[in-house]
């Protein structure tokens, strides 16, 4: 619905032709813009509501285990939320603001936007139940192990304190009697959060909206073609900064794969166009210092470069 909307706006109202690339690009910029603000706000809004029956204490004493099964169950809750790396955002947010461990917020910041039911059906039906198995198996490793990793290296400290200080606290007394006080709270917290980020998400939609429809796709595939064994780190430093959804990853991952390219060169372009973008970057540094992205975007990518060397060497022993 929103799409159609957003549709008749650019192309009916402002007479813009559907062909022509900056046309499309506003089109991507408007939509995705009104999207994830919108599941800022709403997310927010629903969290901060369950959050009042909550104490931080209790989130923090179930999550907070020095075990795998925190983050175990952040990858898994990651695999069944339909979001991209941006979207996600609004619940690793929400995560942080309710106490739950930095490593356990990555674990679903991580897995959400690598394995979600979209990709999962796209890829049923491209890549068949072997491949696609295999995928969402590394997918919520990555999640697991990385936010293990990164839950180790006490980078709390890097947060922006403005954000969540406030929040950390859990809900006010008074606040948490009623139905109507707790629906109060929450939407008071997601105004809050997204007035603090609203500029942020424009900067980032706007920078992947040029990235989405002006990068050739032919361009990306002839690089990689030329690249032998260091097609894998290649494909996915490509992958980072660029910005799409599953919709769109898929067939062209799937183009690639038909050319000839390794199974794993290709998964590894596909989890860092889903997994990390320069938007993305853009959104989180309202959320964290520049250090932090800069960890999490590198131990990520470590990972999805490892995952396609496996995957490579799997083609040639299972395929």
């Amino acid at each position: 619905m929103l799409q159609l909307i957003v549709d008749w706006l650019v192309y009916s109202l402002f007479k813009l032709d559907p062909q022509v690339k900056w046309a499309q690009a506003v089109n991507f910029f408007i939509y995705d813009s009104i999207k994830i603000l919108l599941l800022l706000f709403v997310l927010i809004s629903v969290i901060g509501f369950l959050r009042s029956y909550l104490p931080a204490g209790k989130i923090k004493q179930w999550l907070a285990g020095k075990k795998v099964f925190p983050n175990f169950l952040a990858s898994m809750f990651g695999a069944i939320t339909p979001f991209c790396s941006c979207s996600s955002i609004p619940i690793f947010i929400s995560f942080l603001e309710a106490g739950v461990p930095l490593g356990v917020t990555f674990s679903f910041l991580i897995t959400s936007p690598l394995v979600n039911e979209y990709l999962v059906i796209l890829m049923l039906g491209f890549f068949g139940f072997k491949v696609t198995f295999l995928y969402v198996l590394s997918g919520i490793t990555i999640g697991v192990i990385s936010g293990i990793i990164l839950g180790k290296m006490n980078l709390e400290k890097y947060l922006v304190k403005d954000l969540f200080d406030h929040h950390n606290q859990g809900c006010p007394e008074e606040i948490s009697k009623g139905l109507k006080n707790r629906l109060l709270f929450g939407i008071y917290e997601a105004n809050s959060i997204v007035k603090k980020l609203w500029l942020w998400v424009l900067i980032g939609v706007g920078i992947g909206a040029l990235i989405h429809n002006f990068v050739p796709q032919e361009c990306v595939q002839n690089l990689i073609n030329k690249t032998g064994f260091l097609s894998v780190p290649i494909a996915t430093f490509i992958g980072v900064p660029m910005y799409g959804s599953c919709a769109a990853i898929v067939p062209i991952a799937l183009v690639l794969f038909q050319k000839g390219f390794p199974l794993g060169t290709t998964l590894a372009f596909m989890m860092a166009v889903a997994a990390l973008s320069l938007p993305e970057a853009i959104m989180l540094r309202r959320a964290m210092h520049l250090k932090l992205i800069v960890i999490f975007f590198m131990l990520t990518t470590a990972a999805i470069i490892l995952t396609g060397y496996l995957f490579n060497f799997l083609q040639r022993v299972l395929f």
